[in-house]
């Protein structure tokens, strides 16, 4: 279990949070829907679909303490009363036939293995149920995960990287549809959308690593995490080289998915 901050990730997943609301308009809601929101983070996305929920409600669940406090300090400053937070893991999900749509955004890809999660979303699903995802995907920062294989390697840094094992789940379309089908979902999308993720400078870049990069940074020790993320950033400008407007891009894949409960 990692631990996040939830300050910093509020003030540096802007791109999550356009993402967000790209794929909440996807969802077409009519505003009376029950939604789950799995891996709610910070919340700011979950009170996005409480926006617009006329007479419906959203249950944001993390697995963090942390996210779910910032969260519900964050909705006591709001007027809307369709919204609320608990600590659930994914993998674990203790709801059944309570929702009409499970919603996830920039938050499966931190879970490896998805079939616990794809029958916790069935089960949580009322009869014609349905699901919108999205997450990283098979491909995703290609480029920053190959220079991070080689700086594990190296003498500097690889006394850290003992028996590491990669721990995010970027997986393609044609696993993924067998997941939902032997978790009883019947897919209806599946589709790898490439992404371009910006950054204006190499502040910017390091308060993304910072912020979400947590396996690996989380493995060197506090003396010397701020060197080794700044080196993954001098490192990836030089493997990319920013524009003549100094914008660094760091090109992702995303798996969108949409299936429903027969």
């Amino acid at each position: 279990m990692f631990k996040w901050n939830p300050e910093d990730y509020h003030q540096h997943s802007s791109a999550q949070e356009k993402w967000a609301k790209e794929l909440i308009a996807k969802l077409n809601l009519k505003g009376d829907e029950l939604v789950l929101d799995i891996g709610s983070g910070d919340g700011k996305v979950t009170l996005e679909i409480a926006r617009h929920l006329t007479s419906g409600s959203v249950l944001g669940v993390d697995s963090s303490i942390e996210m779910i406090q910032f969260s519900q300090e964050l909705i006591e400053q709001q007027p809307l009363k369709n919204i609320s937070f608990m600590q659930a893991d994914a993998s674990l999900l203790p709801f059944r036939d309570d929702f009409d749509i499970v919603f996830s955004n920039a938050a499966l890809h931190w879970i490896f293995d998805h079939r616990p999660v794809l029958k916790g979303i069935y089960r949580s699903l009322k009869m014609n149920g349905r699901i919108l995802l999205q997450m990283g995907g098979k491909g995703n920062a290609a480029k920053i995960l190959s220079l991070l294989d080689v700086m594990m390697k190296e003498e500097k840094w690889k006394e850290y990287f003992f028996r590491f094992g990669f721990s995010y789940g970027f997986h393609g379309c044609t696993e993924y549809r067998t997941w939902l089908e032997e978790a009883g979902l019947r897919p209806t999308r599946l589709e790898l959308i490439p992404k371009d993720m910006t950054y204006p400078d190499r502040t910017g870049l390091e308060s993304w690593i910072r912020t979400t990069w947590l396996p690996y940074t989380g493995r060197i020790p506090e003396t010397r995490r701020e060197e080794f993320i700044h080196e993954i950033a001098e490192r990836y400008i030089k493997k990319v080289t920013p524009g003549p407007d100094g914008i660094i891009h760091m090109e992702m894949m995303r798996l969108e998915v949409e299936a429903v409960k027969p």
